[in-house]
């Protein structure tokens, strides 16, 4: 695989966020240390405790994370971040938005039959756009 293609898939695996902090990065300032957005390719299990280099490793880490968190635990920089898991690519966040949207939308149309079909069709839209709002930013 091609260096930049390996890079948008890492890059791409939350999104374009530091999967640390949250923290909104730029794909063009991969390694540009101090500029805005800048980022490193971070293994999640450092190579100094036995991770490999296999893409289910590798991570996009803001500058910053990534020099903190040295060999340390994803999940202890995460929660010093106040952070409890990566961030969700762009995929698997239509994956939840469209389910929560359907799953409000049914449930909306169930508690609306109760009014007849009128309130059947109006819950069904208020269901899903609650469904909607509920799904995940990052």
């Amino acid at each position: 695989m091609k260096d930049l293609e390996r890079l948008k898939r890492i890059y791409s695996k939350t999104d374009g966020y530091c999967h640390l902090c949250h923290g909104k990065l730029s794909f063009h300032n991969h390694g540009k240390h101090g500029m805005k957005g800048a980022w490193h390719v971070e293994h999640s299990v450092a190579k100094a405790n036995g991770g490999s280099s296999h893409m289910n490793n590798l991570f996009p880490a803001c500058i910053s994370c990534n020099i903190i968190k040295n060999t340390k635990h994803t999940r202890t920089i995460r929660r010093t971040n106040g952070v409890s898991r990566a961030p969700y690519s762009k995929q698997k966040k239509n994956d939840i938005r469209t389910f929560n949207t359907l799953t409000g939308a049914a449930g909306g149309a169930l508690l609306g039959s109760y009014f007849g079909p009128a309130g059947t069709f109006f819950g069904g839209i208020i269901g899903a756009i609650f469904g909607d709002e509920n799904s995940p930013k990052k």
